[in-house]
């Protein structure tokens, strides 16, 4: 790749970290970018509709092409179509937020979500798009349950476990906690957090398999006043014949359908 292409594409993933925008200079220097490559790749990000000023000389924030870029694609592959009768049931029988996400070579991305028909008290509700942190999310476990203990550490230790004060006060730290977690949740066949990702919130997630292999995750996030040990059990089988549902319809996209790299 070269430097120049690996330089904007950091800009772009740094920004979207931030969507209240970021200065030039605070960017060059957390980037450890020369402030004048930082600036001309900045300058070709606007010129192309990427970026933007948020006012004259201002911080500089993406613009809304980035998503549609993102959401043209999903549209494109059939996935919407053919989750969103799934997600959306899954969200009004469990009350809470469901979502899909899919496995894209090391990566587990939520690309779909559905919010229960609850009309008062808490709700939970992340941005999509993002990439799912594995060692913490309910969504990850359901992911690595599926694979050997080498493989999901492997995926793990290459995206790290992250700073704990960032999630929930009973997020693993330790490769014993993670495996611990995965034994458990191999048992049941599906993956249960309590404030693992976040604080007062818990979540229940299962693998979407086709042949065997997980190729998305189907997952029931919640405020834990409401999304209880005894509830998350309630709503096992009706996660379970979701996902299960799912699987092999999964063919018609062609986002699912696409193998893994290195395989035919």
């Amino acid at each position: 790749m070269s430097l120049a292409l690996d330089r904007g594409l950091t800009l772009l993933e740094h920004l979207a970290a931030h969507p209240d925008g970021l200065p030039l200079a605070l960017m060059a220097a957390e980037l450890d970018m020369p402030l004048s490559a930082c600036h001309r790749l900045l300058g070709d990000l606007q010129r192309r509709g990427y970026v933007r000023q948020a006012r004259k000389q201002g911080d500089y924030v993406l613009t809304t092409k980035v998503v549609s870029l993102g959401l043209g694609y999903l549209s494109n592959t059939g996935i919407v179509d053919i989750a969103e009768p799934i997600v959306e049931r899954l969200a009004q029988k469990s009350g809470e937020l469901a979502r899909l996400s899919i496995v894209d070579d090391d990566h587990l991305t939520w690309v779909a979500k559905s919010q229960g028909a609850r009309q008062v008290g808490l709700r939970y509700d992340p941005d999509m798009g993002a990439e799912a942190r594995l060692s913490c999310t309910s969504s990850g476990h359901a992911w690595l349950l599926t694979l050997s203990d080498e493989r999901a550490l492997e995926l793990v230790s290459r995206q790290g476990f992250g700073l704990p004060k960032d999630y929930g006060p009973r997020a693993p730290t330790t490769v014993k906690e993670l495996l611990d977690i995965l034994h458990t949740a191999r048992m049941r066949g599906y993956a249960t957090i309590d404030e693992v990702f976040a604080p007062g919130m818990a979540a229940m997630a299962a693998p979407v398999l086709r042949r065997k292999e997980a190729i998305g995750v189907l997952s029931i996030a919640g405020p834990r006043t409401r999304l209880t040990q005894a509830r998350m059990l309630e709503l096992a089988p009706v996660l379970l014949d979701a996902a299960a549902e799912l699987g092999p319809i999964s063919n018609a996209s062609s986002l699912f359908g696409r193998p893994p790299l290195g395989k035919g």
